[in-house]
Parts: C-alpha cells; sequence; structure tokens
C-alpha cells in the first residue's frame, strides 16, 4: 500500500494564492504596527488557506508489472550463410535462459524472414511493431539477432529502453560478388552498346585468392564463352544482340573456395532488342488491285522504310511513245540487287514475273541474300504458273512449291490446316473471323509442295500459304493475289492485316512467332511458362532448377493447338534455369542476385550508431554470448561478456482510497482558536501599558 498527500482546492488557486498575497500583505503591517501577536495571526491565515486547499491522504493499492524484454530474430535469407543459424539458435536460447532468470522479467520474441519484393532485412520495421503491441513503460530493452545487414534503418523506433545488438557471421568471413553496374532495357540490334560489370571481393579476404577470376557468358543459354578478368575492376563489355525481342543474357563466376556463397557470382541482364529502321524492298511486277495491300501495310509503320517500285512499261510493250517523253526514271536496280541488297531486312516479290528488267545475275544475288540470313515473301498471281515464273529462275532453288501452270479461277474460303492451327503465325486466326466465316477468294494458282510447312489451304486442300526456312534465311510463298479482299470486308473480309503482321514479323525473326519455343515471364514470385510446338505428340515434363539447386519437374498442360501452359509460385528470388527436351531458359524472379545478398558480410558498422544513444552496443555472438545484467536508466548498458536492460518498476493499481486530512470544522476550530490566542495577547499587552 502507497500512501500519498494530495490537494483537492474549493476554489481555484489562482484565488489561494490571491488570499494568500493578502495574507502576507496584513502581516506585514502587523510587523510595521509592532502587534505582538502577529505570528498568532499568520498561522490563522495559513489554516484558513490550508482548508482551501483542501488536502488529502490518497491509499493506492499497487500490483507489480513484469519488465518486457523484445527479441528480434532475423531469420533472412542471409541468415543461413556460414554457421550463423547456429550461432542464432544459441543466442536465442541464451537469451532465454538469462530473461528467465531475472526477476520479475518477460520475453517476447518477433521474427522476421526476407521483406517482400525483395526489400531485404526489415529488422526496425519489425522492432517499432513489436514495440506498438507491449505498453512502452513496461519495455526494459530490445535485443536484436542479425548478420547486421539491415535495409530499413531510417524506420528505427524511439525507444525507451537500451538497444542490444547480437552479431552473428565471423571477422574471417569473405565472399566474392559480381555487379552489373549499368545495363539498358532496350539496344538497337545490330548496334554495338557497352555494359559495365564488376567482380569483387567484400570481407577478410584470404591471400590465396588470385587477382583474376573467370567470367562465363552465356546468351540465350547457347554455347557459354568464357574469360579471364581481374577481380575489382570495372569491365566495359562490347555487346552486339543477336536477334529481336527479348534477348537473355547470363554472366557467371566460379565460386572460389572459402567464400560464403555462390548465390551472387551470377547476374542475368534482359535486354529486348529493337530495329532502329525497318528496310523493305517491295517489288510489284505490274500494277493491280492487291498491291496497294501491302503498300499500305508496310507504310503504316513509321518505323519501316520502304523501298517500292512497280513495273509500268514491260519491255515488250510496244506503243510508238518516243522514249524522250517517258516520265518515269531510271530504278537504281544494281545499287538495290548487288550493293545493298544485304541492308534490306525484308524483299517482297508481290506478282513479279521474269521480263528481263532483272538480270540472273540479280536473282542469283537474292537466292545467296536468302541463304545468308535474308527473307523473301512471293505473293503469287497468275504469272507464277506461266513460262516467264520467278520458278524458272534461280529461285527456285530457294522456293518451297513448285507451280503447275493450272490457276483456279471459283470462290473459295481459305482455311488452316492442322499444323496451321498450331503454328505462331496462323494459331488462333479462325478466332477472328466474322459471323458466319471469312470472306471468299476468287483465285488461286496451284502449286505442289517440295519442302516447308503448309498453314492455309484452298480449294481441295490445295496448298495457299507455304513457309520454309533456307539455311540461315526463310522464304513464303502466297499462293493468291485475293488477300486484299479480305481488307475490303468482302462478304465478311478476313483477319487480313493481323495475318499479312504474323507473316511478316515471322519472316524478320521475331521470338515470340518462333515455332519451337519455351518462354517464361515473371509477375513477382509467380511464373508462367508457355511451350509452343508443331510436334503432335505433347512434349514432356518440364524440369526447373532453382537457385539453390534443388530441381521440380512439372508437367505442361495444353493451353490450344500446339500451345502448352503452366504457372508455378517460385520459393526464392534468384536464377531460374527451365529445360524441356532440347529448349532451355533462364529467367531471373526478382533480381538475379536478391538483396539478401548484395552484402552479406556480417557488420555492426548499421545498427551500432543507433544502439549507442540507447547506451546499448554491439556484441558479436562468436566472441561469447554475452551474460543480461539489470542497469540503472541512464548507465552504460553493454560491456565486455555482459548486456544490460533498464528495469521500469511499472505497475497496476488496483484500489484508490482518498480521505482528508482534517475534517472542516478543524481547521475552523483551530483558525478560531490561533485569532482568539493573539487578540488576547494582544489585549494584555495593552492593559499593561496603560
Amino acid at each position: 500500500m502507497t500512501q500519498t498527500l494530495i490537494f483537492d482546492p474549493l476554489v481555484p488557486w489562482l484565488v489561494i494564492a490571491s488570499l494568500g498575497a493578502l495574507a502576507v500583505a496584513l502581516l506585514a503591517v502587523a510587523l510595521w504596527r509592532g502587534l505582538t501577536g502577529w505570528w498568532l495571526r499568520g498561522l490563522a491565515l495559513g489554516v484558513v488557506l490550508m482548508a482551501l486547499a483542501n488536502p488529502a491522504l490518497q491509499e493506492e493499492e499497487r500490483s507489480p508489472l513484469t519488465d518486457i524484454v523484445i527479441l528480434v530474430v532475423d531469420e533472412s535469407a542471409s541468415q543461413g550463410l556460414g554457421d550463423r543459424a547456429a550461432q542464432t539458435e544459441a543466442a536465442i536460447a541464451r537469451v532465454e535462459a538469462e530473461v528467465a532468470a531475472l526477476p520479475n522479467t518477460e520475453l517476447r520474441v518477433h521474427r522476421l524472414g526476407d521483406g517482400e519484393d525483395d526489400a531485404g532485412t526489415l529488422a526496425m520495421t519489425a522492432l517499432a511493431e513489436a514495440l506498438a503491441e507491449e505498453p512502452r513503460a513496461r519495455v526494459a530493452g530490445a535485443i536484436v539477432i542479425t548478420d547486421g545487414v539491415v535495409h530499413d534503418l531510417g524506420l528505427v523506433p524511439n525507444l525507451p529502453a537500451p538497444l542490444q545488438v547480437l552479431l552473428t557471421g565471423a571477422e574471417t568471413d569473405w565472399d566474392r560478388r559480381l555487379v552489373v553496374e549499368n545495363a539498358p532495357a532496350f539496344a538497337i540490334m545490330g548496334e554495338e552498346f557497352m555494359l559495365t560489370l564488376k567482380i569483387e571481393d567484400l570481407g577478410a579476404v584470404p591471400g590465396t585468392v588470385g587477382a583474376e577470376a573467370e567470367l562465363t557468358i552465356t546468351v540465350d543459354a547457347e554455347e557459354p564463352a568464357t574469360y579471364t578478368v581481374p577481380v575489382g575492376e570495372a569491365l566495359d563489355l562490347p555487346v552486339t544482340l543477336p536477334h529481336g525481342g527479348m534477348n537473355v543474357l547470363q554472366f557467371s563466376v566460379a565460386g572460389a573456395d572459402g567464400e560464403l556463397t555462390d548465390r551472387n557470382n551470377a547476374a542475368v541482364v534482359q535486354i529486348n532488342g529493337v530495329r532502329d529502321r525497318l528496310r523493305v524492298l517491295l517489288v510489284s511486277g505490274e500494277p493491280h488491285a492487291g498491291e496497294r495491300v501491302w503498300r499500305n501495310l508496310l507504310k503504316s509503320d513509321a518505323s519501316v522504310d520502304l523501298v517500292h517500285f512497280t513495273i509500268l512499261r514491260p519491255p515488250e510493250k510496244q506503243d510508238g511513245i518516243p522514249v524522250d517523253e517517258l516520265s518515269l526514271i531510271a530504278f537504281p536496280t544494281r545499287e538495290l540487287f548487288i550493293e545493298k541488297i544485304d541492308e534490306f531486312d525484308l524483299i517482297i516479290f508481290d506478282r513479279y514475273r521474269m521480263r528481263g528488267i532483272l538480270p540472273m545475275s540479280y536473282i542469283e544475288n537474292v537466292v545467296q541474300y536468302v541463304k545468308n540470313g535474308g527473307t523473301v515473301l512471293v505473293a503469287a498471281g497468275p504469272e507464277f504458273g506461266a513460262v516467264d515464273s520467278l520458278y524458272r529462275s534461280p529461285m527456285a532453288e530457294i522456293l518451297p512449291v513448285e507451280p503447275t501452270a493450272q490457276v483456279i479461277e471459283e470462290g473459295f474460303r481459305p482455311k488452316l490446316t492442322d499444323l496451321g492451327r498450331r503454328h505462331p503465325v496462323t494459331e488462333g486466326l479462325e478466332a477472328l473471323a466474322p459471323e458466319g466465316g471469312w470472306g471468299r477468294w476468287f483465285r488461286l494458282v496451284e502449286v505442289v509442295q517440295t519442302a516447308g510447312q503448309v498453314l492455309m489451304s484452298g480449294p481441295d486442300d490445295r496448298p495457299l500459304l507455304v513457309l520454309n526456312r533456307v539455311e540461315k534465311g526463310r522464304v513464303a510463298v502466297l499462293a493468291s493475289d485475293h488477300a486484299w479482299l479480305w481488307g475490303r470486308g468482302y462478304e465478311g473480309g478476313g483477319p487480313q492485316l493481323e495475318l499479312l503482321r504474323r507473316l511478316a514479323h515471322w519472316m524478320l525473326k521475331e521470338p515470340e512467332l518462333e515455332e519451337e519455343t519455351l518462354t517464361a515471364t515473371a509477375d513477382g514470385q509467380e511464373l508462367t511458362i508457355t511451350r509452343r510446338t508443331l510436334a503432335e505428340e505433347p512434349p514432356g515434363d518440364l524440369t526447373i532448377t532453382a537457385p539453390d539447386g534443388t530441381e521440380v519437374v512439372l508437367p505442361m498442360p495444353a493451353l490450344g493447338p500446339g500451345k502448352y501452359e503452366t504457372v508455378w509460385d517460385a520459393p526464392m528470388l534468384g536464377l531460374y534455369r527451365l529445360e524441356q527436351g532440347d529448349l532451355t531458359r533462364v529467367i531471373a524472379v526478382g533480381p538475379s542476385s536478391p538483396r539478401e545478398f548484395v552484402d552479406t558480410i556480417a557488420t555492426g558498422d548499421l545498427l551500432g550508431p543507433l544502439a549507442a544513444p540507447t547506451k546499448g552496443g554491439v556484441t558479436r555472438i562468436e566472441d561469447g554470448l554475452p551474460d543480461i545484467r539489470e542497469v540503472r536508466d541512464g548507465r552504460p548498458a553493454v560491456g565486455r561478456g555482459w548486456i544490460g536492460i533498464t528495469p521500469r518498476e511499472a505497475y497496476l493499481t488496483a484500489d484508490v482510497n482518498v480521505a482528508a486530512l482534517l475534517p472542516g470544522w478543524a481547521y475552523l476550530l483551530l483558525a478560531a482558536a490561533l485569532a482568539i490566542a493573539a487578540w488576547l495577547i494582544e489585549g494584555r499587552k495593552g492593559a499593561r501599558r496603560a
């Protein structure tokens, strides 16, 4: 039980103060006049003021509360390196035992893992949340078991007690890491750019570790290349992207003996290859209704440089017009087909026939252009089956069809073959058909397939669209010149623009239109893995290799003809390798080296300045587990072999009783007695003086 003197004034304190000032003035007058009972008058006035202040005695019944020690345990990924996990468990056991031995003290344990979205170790956030759950008046101290690499130092809470850090790791730890310092998200195909990376050794690097390392570079999981590079120096690597779309560049350094982890020895850079300008050569054999189809398609894209010429006046035409009155200019065929042919990304022959305008040597250059990686599209009309057909030239070597000289002049609806329903160029086009199906075409050049793949067919399943790969290049033949009917909306039309766009992009080797592909996209830690194939049999299971080397085998359910897809939640951040048959893909979930593995060396430099103002400090676990002592508030709370907490002596008030110090009549009686005594003394003194 605790007793306390309190005041419950009957009037405001200002009134009591004013009366007190008046009493002092009256006493001064009494002294000035020489009244002998002035001190009794002062006591009487003091009793009156005391009565107005109304003093009371407060009695409290208190129940003491335990002190609370908060223990925050860092269980992020970096705490699994070396023997840190064992150090952490030993430190937890020691803290629990020490706190249990202290009188009137409880322990609250809070554990934290990796922050979401690769936020790192959020130890200060966890400490602030733990502190918010407890009454501040009972918190006697906070202990954090960590490697010291904390990523939310700006959120340190205002602690009412010492902050102690128990540091895992060893002073002899060292690690090697690979850092990509700058890498663009986009790059122009065929143009060289610089990518900067650096190999660093951190911590207590032993003298036996060399100053050079083996750097392995892999592009799109192809054959790797290995180089010997210096450690600790920024390296500028010249890079030229091999293809358009997403290019995956993987860099890795072989692990060294004794380093903490090899999780940060690799990095993946994903760079989207874009074309600066797409150069297309369009050769039209004669004006016709469908000629505008190709021109409008190509001119609608501002990134396309189109060179187009149409043969308006063939050499055999004899109309009597003088040559000097012709308004046409000579076209630079030699420059286009000999000097600059390799600069074109696509050559389109639109209803072209051999009229002697392009010599055979020019056509041979086109054949060689395709073999070296170029692309040619032949949009055939009735001339393709004639004697002056392109097939009657060196082009026959690379064309996947042979004309029969027969032209089908009847209405038919183009349709997809079984292979066409699986091929990315035509897959899903049937879903774009208007009500009632695609509109009809009215002309088909009969051809016989000799190579390649038939994606669309006409009447009696005759080939309509045939694609083929020739060495490094690609060739496509569209055996009709009536695709323009779809664009005009005849009988509902059809997906003319989408078909021609996909066809052009396939010929330009866009990765998303490849026939055999294994692709993956990451949304957070969710992987969406897609497989395309032209094979009728479903592909085998997918093997996923995680950053820690564990493997997971997943089936690939069918999503549509030739398309298989699965969704999988990655258990950790880092590099994943996907393998299915002879296809391999590498993808990074989050950064290739998570934030937890960027700085792996344990250090007290970050948390030490935060603990010092609270009188706490940093203690290395490898130097010995400390004792826990109680220290007074404001005293140093860390020393050799021990750490301290501050007892709070908090309590809970169970009952309160308040009783007046004296009853009111007692104050009145006492004041009256003092006043009468003063009057009697002063009266007697006056009688004697008389």
